[in-house]
């Protein structure tokens, strides 16, 4: 045995033989630390099964009822329909969000599959108080208290479990390093370990982990790339609502959203998130606008807020809190170009309220109408939604999934939508209690709303 020193970038993983202070790769400044790991001498490779038989796609069986399913049907969502058995699924969020939680219940909703949840950073004593507080966690879950991986593959394979939850991956450490847990040596070596014996036993792995102060997934960025599905957990700890993103999913879409309502007994799946959204609108107060938006394949109705005011500085401010910076900027240039409205001297908020982060373009048309409103102190009318994306001609160009938004609309009470008139042509749609207005200029349409 012989000890390597290395130095290693806790952004991206890169490695050098010294410390240098910006990474070449990712650019990051200051962040290299020293790893010093025991290598075996010994030849591994000869220990190895070198005559692997090789098969056609044709002799692989084929399973349509492959995924296990989740009474919770935002997590089946986020995971693309489903938990793939074999997989390594890393999820990832701030301290307190609710990880531990989450996945919790989802034991308690896999009971029939023996889940097998490992707790590295509380005792069971811990889980056992966390458990009364929840509503419906079985007293047959099992449970382990263990950070050494050995240890952890041996009770997977020793028992006859079915899903496996880590809490968390960085917490466990490997003998076969000397370094301490949750250093990126640990974590690469580990998860490696891990997805080897998920893929051997064909069972499911949950890997919860830590994020940095930047909201990046801590460790090397190898563990990204080595797991199956990326899973983020993010919220407002100011809201009671969390929302569960994939960031990277193999088995699945990336653009699917699970949100759920952190409650008293746990947490909650919610089956309507724009009655969630649109729960304090108040569409009589200018810079107020109701726009339709598309996560994954589910309609969201939100409500964009708009404040225009006199600015009190050489520069004015451009501020936007769920929205794309670039892309208001970009509005506010048409508006002045198109409309005549300076807005050079003036300060500008855009919201999305209720925190959440929208990157559908299809909300540009809200956006601006909320801007000209709080410009010009008139609110909008009641029960009106605004759907369209704008160019830089200013021009309402078209979007997809109209129907579906639509509908969503007129669910929720709404009774007139602006959207761009080349969807129009291209759907059919009928119904006396919602009204349809084309636009094909953004000037066309805050001229019909003011």
């Amino acid at each position: 045995m012989k000890d390597k020193k290395e130095f290693i970038c806790n952004v991206c993983g890169y490695q050098t033989a010294r410390w240098i202070g910006k990474c070449p790769s990712c650019g990051s400044w200051d962040s290299f630390v020293e790893e010093i790991t025991r290598v075996s001498s010994k030849n591994m490779i000869s220990k190895k099964n070198l005559n692997t038989p090789i098969v056609t796609l044709k002799e692989i069986p084929q399973d349509d009822n492959y995924r296990i399913k989740v009474s919770n049907q935002e997590i089946n969502r986020v995971l693309g329909g489903g938990i793939i058995p074999g997989s390594v699924i890393l999820i990832a969020g701030d301290p307190g969000i609710g990880k531990s939680t989450l996945m919790l219940q989802m034991c308690a909703e896999l009971i029939n599959f023996n889940p097998l949840y490992i707790t590295g950073e509380e005792s069971l004593q811990q889980i056992k108080y966390r458990s009364a507080r929840l509503n419906g966690i079985p007293e047959s879950l099992m449970l382990l208290a263990e950070t050494n991986v050995e240890v952890i593959i041996n009770a997977i394979k020793s028992t006859k479990c079915g899903v496996v939850i880590i809490d968390s991956i960085q917490s466990v450490y490997s003998d076969r390093i000397q370094a301490t847990p949750g250093t990126i040596a640990q974590v690469r070596e580990t998860a490696m370990m891990l997805m080897q014996t998920a893929k051997e036993s064909n069972i499911p792995v949950f890997l919860i982990g830590h994020v940095t102060k930047d909201g990046i997934i801590a460790g090397p960025k190898l563990l990204e790339h080595l797991v199956d599905t990326v899973l983020q957990f993010e919220g407002e700890k100011t809201y009671s609502y969390r929302i569960l993103r994939a960031l990277k999913n193999r088995y699945g879409s990336t653009n699917e959203i699970g949100i759920f309502d952190m409650t008293e007994s746990g947490l909650a799946e919610v089956k309507n998130p724009s009655e969630l959204f649109l729960i304090q609108r108040s569409t009589e107060e200018p810079g107020i606008a109701i726009v339709a938006a598309i996560e994954g394949t589910r309609p969201l109705l939100l409500e964009v807020q708009a404040l225009v005011t006199p600015t009190n500085y050489g520069m004015p401010q451009r501020t936007s809190n769920g929205y794309e910076l670039r892309r208001l900027q970009m509005i506010l240039a048409v508006l002045e170009k198109r409309l005549g409205l300076m807005f050079k001297q003036y300060d500008v908020f855009i919201n999305i309220a209720g925190g959440l982060y929208v990157s559908d373009p299809s909300i540009d048309l809200g956006i601006a109408a909320a801007l000209v409103s709080s410009f010009r102190d008139r609110p909008i009318q009641k029960g009106l939604v605004l759907i369209g994306e704008i160019g830089l001609t200013g021009e309402v160009r078209q979007v997809s999934n109209l129907e579906q938004r639509i509908n969503e609309a007129r669910k929720l009470g709404f009774s007139k939508i602006l959207l761009p008139s080349t969807g129009l042509t291209k759907i059919n749609f009928k119904d006396k209690f919602i009204s349809l207005r084309a636009v094909e200029k953004v000037s066309l349409a805050m001229a019909e709303l003011f």
